[in-house]
């Protein structure tokens, strides 16, 4: 009997659990068939349309007309509008030419533009007045002066520019910088006369300058060699090496004597003392020239002598000549005196 309730109570054990599973899955099942289902977004790219490789082209219309004559029908005719770009663009730079040609004609006819002066910097005897007539530009739009043919027409008429830069600003202003050539020797042949700088340039006299060096020419001298760097820059009256003997010479000269210039001696001067001298065409050893005709000088003095040519063109040979003498006679100098 005790086994008998032993084994019920194991199988109502059994009936128990089995009962309490049961009722565990179907509450399982019943919270998963309630709980709600999570949605899912779905990303998708789009895809590029296609261009279009035909031209729409506007669908035909069809119009009837009774005329009293069968089967026969009027179409109205056809325009086929095209997206054509380069038409956009031809009415554009139709435009901007138009727009162009405008500011042309504004700019040459208004007379806002034009030049009323010349402004001129760095001239000391060239008025502005000559150098404006020289540029021509008075009255003239400011777009039609162009600085380097302005430049090369004063350099062409006034070698007595050493440079010149001209600059033009809107609306109406032309600069023009000038520096103008120093003038050193005052040469003087055939009845005219011509200043000459270092370099051996002649030019035009303006004004007065104190202070230059006078020469009379008894002939033309050698002219220069042109500058190879300045096109524009004139050829030289005479050789550099000329106008330099000049210029070392000067402060030799009496006060009261010209140098003058001989083709065949040089240059030189003559004396108060009734003689010539000349002392050749170099500027080499010109210093030590002066010197040796001092000397010479002074020694002809003490022994009373009065030659009509001294010629000291070679310092280590000077000579002097007498009135009577057709042949010269050469002397020797103390260089060191």
């Amino acid at each position: 009997m005790s086994d008998r309730k032993r084994e019920l109570s194991r199988s109502d054990v059994a009936r128990q659990r089995r009962s309490q599973r049961s009722a565990k899955e179907l509450q399982q099942t019943t919270q998963r068939a309630v709980k709600p289902i999570q949605s899912v977004t779905k990303r998708v790219m789009p895809m590029p349309k296609p261009r279009p490789t035909f031209v729409e082209v506007e669908k035909k219309r069809r119009f009837k007309i009774a005329l009293g004559v069968p089967e026969v029908h009027l179409r109205r005719p056809t325009v086929s509008r095209q997206n054509n770009p380069s038409g956009r663009w031809r009415f554009a730079s139709l435009g901007i030419v138009i727009l162009i040609g405008v500011a042309i004609y504004l700019s040459l006819s208004l007379p806002y533009f034009n030049i009323p002066s010349v402004t001129v910097l760095g001239n000391d005897r060239l008025t502005r007045e000559e150098i404006s007539a020289a540029l021509g530009v008075l009255g003239q739009s400011v777009f039609m002066v162009q600085p380097e043919d302005a430049e090369m027409r004063l350099r062409m008429n006034f070698p007595e520019l050493l440079s010149v830069k001209v600059d033009v600003y809107l609306p109406n202003h032309v600069y023009v910088t000038v520096t103008e050539r120093e003038p050193v020797i005052l040469w003087q042949q055939n009845n005219a006369y011509t200043w000459i700088d270092a370099n051996g340039v002649a030019f035009r006299p303006h004004g007065v300058v104190e202070g230059l060096v006078p020469v009379t020419g008894l002939a033309t001298p050698p002219l220069g060699i042109p500058v190879a760097e300045n096109p524009l820059s004139p050829p030289p009256y005479m050789q550099k090496n000329l106008a330099d003997a000049i210029i070392l010479l000067a402060p030799s000269v009496p006060a009261d004597t010209t140098m003058v210039y001989d083709s065949t001696y040089g240059i030189g001067w003559e004396d108060s003392r009734g003689w010539k001298v000349f002392f050749g065409l170099s500027a080499h050893d010109m210093p030590l020239k002066t010197r040796v005709y001092q000397s010479l000088a002074q020694s002809l003095a003490e022994r009373s002598l009065s030659p009509i040519f001294i010629s000291v063109v070679h310092p280590d040979a000077p000579y002097y000549r007498m009135a009577a003498e057709v042949e010269y006679k050469p002397v020797k100098a103390n260089s060191g005196q």
